[in-house]
């Protein structure tokens, strides 16, 4: 059976530089179920790829968090 993958999109506040999306993408690879993070600095958000029933938008935000900047889930 293969894995599910959902695409979740957020709003990242408080980058200031490319380094800051590449600490962002880092932290979130590091979670259980995180397939692919793409985060930039010029939109202000962070795509990523994970299977939901590991991870979920709240580990997603909290991991942001950790690494120093505030994220919001956009809704589609």
């Amino acid at each position: 059976m293969g894995q599910t993958v959902a695409t979740l999109t957020f709003t990242v506040d408080g980058m200031h530089c490319a380094s800051c999306g590449m600490l962002i993408d880092d932290a979130l690879e590091e979670l259980d179920g995180v397939t692919a993070s793409t985060t930039t600095l010029r939109t202000g958000r962070a795509r990523v790829d994970l299977d939901p029933s590991r991870c979920g938008a709240e580990e997603v935000i909290a991991a942001i968090a950790e690494a120093g900047y505030t994220a919001r889930l956009e809704r589609p």
